[in-house]
């Protein structure tokens, strides 16, 4: 068998690269939206995807995927197969915030952007759950 190994510097290197391009270290909130699943039940699949290719277009249109010089912060996405709440997708949640968001449809997203991510207003009519991230704690108490 013939495997071609890559240094690990080299490895490294690539790594760092992405961390950079992606603006990984200047991550100020990020997105999870519920697209694509693979058992379409709390939305079909169709919406999922209609949903996910608003949210990347719109935060590409608007550079808010990448640090800018007046914003030295960004916003990152991930297309999630399943949030697990199963009805009235598609979810999307914002963290830090821990803000979850039911049936964003391409409107319902675009005033998740001008009002939650530009200005800090949560769109209070599509909430369905506020729970921030709490300060990092162990799990258990070790002996």
């Amino acid at each position: 068998m013939n495997t071609t190994q890559i240094p690990q510097t080299s490895n490294e290197e690539f790594l760092a690269s992405r961390v950079q391009k992606l603006g990984l270290q200047d991550i100020q909130r990020h997105l999870l939206i519920c697209a694509d699943p693979s058992k379409p039940i709390c939305c079909s699949q169709a919406e999922g995807i209609v949903a996910w290719d608003y949210l990347k277009r719109r935060l590409q249109e608007l550079k808010l995927d990448v640090p800018q010089i007046d914003r030295p912060s960004c916003v990152f996405r991930t297309k999630a197969n399943c949030l697990r709440v199963c009805t009235q997708g598609p979810i999307l949640v914002v963290y830090p915030d821990g803000v979850w968001y039911r049936a964003t449809t391409p409107e319902v997203i675009e005033r998740i952007i001008q009002e939650h991510l530009l200005n800090n207003q949560i769109v209070q009519e599509y909430v369905f759950l506020t729970h921030p991230l709490p300060q990092t704690q162990p799990m258990i108490d070790l002996p």
